[in-house]
């Protein structure tokens, strides 16, 4: 194969998952154990690599482009996300660290892993409206 088709093939692979990834996105706003906005953003990214279209198309859509907006040009997150982000999280992990897992050093992963995405959550600006 010559390096122009390895290129458009490799286009194609990378506007693949960055739908997937979209996809996902999509499902998090309905689902509290995928995240919305790290799937957007990915999906921002692989579509700027891949095809000018999608991703003009993704950031001018009226309900995913305020998300990565918001994201990239202000490195800030709303009030209510963080509140409903942080919140779940914690939810859903205490739930794994003490009624599924068996282990005492998986509870302190599970726990260890809330905190660090917790601080990291917690450490970018507040969006005001």
């Amino acid at each position: 194969m010559n390096l122009l088709c390895c290129i458009s093939l490799m286009k194609y692979i990378l506007a693949f998952i960055g739908t997937v990834s979209l996809v996902l996105g999509v499902i998090g706003i309905f689902l509290p154990v995928l995240p919305t906005t790290p799937f957007l953003l990915l999906s921002a990214a692989l579509y700027l690599r891949s095809s000018r279209r999608l991703y003009n198309w993704l950031l001018s859509h009226k309900h995913l482009g305020p998300y990565i907006k918001n994201f990239y040009e202000k490195r800030a997150i709303p009030l209510r996300v963080k509140i409903v982000s942080v919140s779940l999280l914690w939810i859903t992990l205490l739930y794994c660290a003490f009624f599924v897992a068996s282990a005492w050093w998986m509870r302190i992963l599970f726990i260890a892993i809330a905190t660090g995405v917790t601080v990291h959550i917690l450490g970018y600006k507040t969006l005001q409206r």
